[in-house]
């Protein structure tokens, strides 16, 4: 079955002007690394390349054919010198009012493709820039990339996305864990305990990955099993959403805050270890026992088989743990990041 990457034009392979209209050269840029990785998919990966793109009113007075194809003829033409030629090029010139089916996000365009078993639609993508792009994908039924690094986008048509879920249940705790280590920062948080919440949103907020946690847990006894479940499920899933870590940097931080220095070294080498080296005098900031702090991390490093190396000094115990947080979620940042131009695992042994 062949895959399909369905590429708008305007946005997502050159840039929009104001008028959004590409009607003449001194209007035409393309957007930043979008020439150099559809190249890199062109030549490493056996999807289709299928142009879609609404060209509002081509043809009309007010976007005269003699002012397009030129301009859209010479992106063509320096895309095929750089060896990346499109299977299909459908455009639709219809208004918004006329809702033409064949105008995205309706798919009149592309239902040749859905309705044939030729075709893994399912793991397909539409990479685009709107939200009528992302409305198209779900009305395709396929992913959706959208386009602001083509870095990333081109990471995960190669290697697929990595996101993970993990539900835990127990008698003490119930945990439902969501992760996109490729996401935008996007959380959604709730354990119960704010302040708890505060920290794991630097994870995700800081590491730019997105990042729901809910979690009910025996807080009429006390935080432990809450905050402790709460590591190993978030462990097991940023374990499980690295795959087989293909491509990662592998290694990742040290941050200030205020008056204090905060250091997070770790390594995704597949053998849980943690150094903790980090005083706190007050028995609790917020909600969570200081006592837990330790715990937390011992518990996420050995759920997700990584070396942890934590050090935190300074006076203020708030920014002391928050600094840590923040550090912990750069170093992950650094760590997850996928190069797909060596797209092999980080070991000379061979494994990790």
């Amino acid at each position: 079955m062949k895959k399909i990457l369905f590429i708008d034009r305007d946005g997502t392979i050159i840039r929009e002007p104001a008028d959004e209209q590409i009607d003449a050269f001194e209007k035409l840029q393309f957007v930043p690394r979008a020439i150099s990785n559809l190249v890199f998919l062109r030549q490493h990966t056996d999807y289709l390349f299928v142009m879609v793109s609404n060209q509002d009113g081509l043809g009309t007075d007010a976007f005269p054919e003699d002012t397009f194809w030129p301009v859209h003829n010479f992106i063509l033409d320096t895309l095929k010198g750089e060896g990346v030629e499109f299977d299909e090029i459908l455009i639709d010139p219809h208004f918004p009012e006329d809702n033409a089916p064949t105008r995205k996000p309706n798919t009149g365009l592309v239902e040749k493709y859905m309705n044939n078993p030729e075709y893994d639609i399912k793991h397909s993508y539409v990479i685009g820039d709107r939200e009528t792009d992302r409305k198209f994908a779900e009305n395709i039924g396929c992913g959706f990339l959208q386009v602001g690094d083509w870095d990333k986008v081109a990471a995960i048509a190669y290697g697929g996305e990595r996101t993970a879920e993990v539900k835990r249940t127990t008698k003490e705790t119930d945990i439902y864990i969501k992760v996109d280590l490729d996401g935008n920062g996007h959380c959604d948080i709730q354990t119960g305990l704010g302040f708890f919440d505060h920290m794991l949103e630097q994870i995700g907020k800081h590491g730019m990955m997105d990042l729901t946690i809910q979690v009910k847990g025996d807080l009429h006894v006390d935080e432990h099993h809450t905050i402790e479940d709460t590591a190993l499920a978030m462990g097991e899933c940023l374990l499980k959403a690295l795959g087989d870590k293909r491509g990662i940097e592998r290694y990742g931080y040290a941050l200030p805050m205020d008056d204090c220095l905060c250091s997070v070294c770790l390594d995704f080498g597949g053998r849980p270890w943690l150094v903790w080296d980090a005083e706190f005098h007050r028995e609790k900031i917020g909600e969570m026992p200081t006592e837990m702090f330790l715990h937390f991390f011992k518990s996420l490093s050995d759920a997700a088989k990584m070396n942890l190396n934590i050090k935190a000094e300074g006076q203020n115990e708030h920014h002391k743990i928050e600094g840590i947080f923040k550090a912990l979620a750069r170093a992950l940042k650094m760590a997850v990041r996928r190069d797909v131009y060596h797209y092999e695992l980080p070991s000379t042994k061979g494994m990790l």
